[in-house]
């Protein structure tokens, strides 16, 4: 499973990587979580930060953040396909 958590850095893109992280661990899933802050990089998925990339698939990006149970949600939708 790949997953990238998009943004320069700010905050939110802080929370974003503890919220994938925690969502992870709940999950019981093993999977390294890349950091994207390159700004071209970014823009080949969204214009908004912070954003959460899932097996290629961007899930979320902008604010406000999804709750914890939304995280998991999207993670587990990639588990099953």
């Amino acid at each position: 499973m790949e997953i990238k958590v998009l943004g320069p850095g700010c905050p939110n893109c802080h929370a974003m990587e503890e919220l994938a992280k925690k969502a992870l661990k709940e999950l019981g899933i093993d999977a390294a979580i890349e950091k994207v802050s390159d700004i071209k990089e970014i823009m080949r998925y969204t214009m908004s930060t912070p954003g959460l990339v899932v097996n290629g698939k961007l899930k979320h990006s902008g604010k406000p953040l999804p709750s914890l149970d939304k995280v998991k949600e999207m993670i587990k939708q990639e588990t099953q396909t």
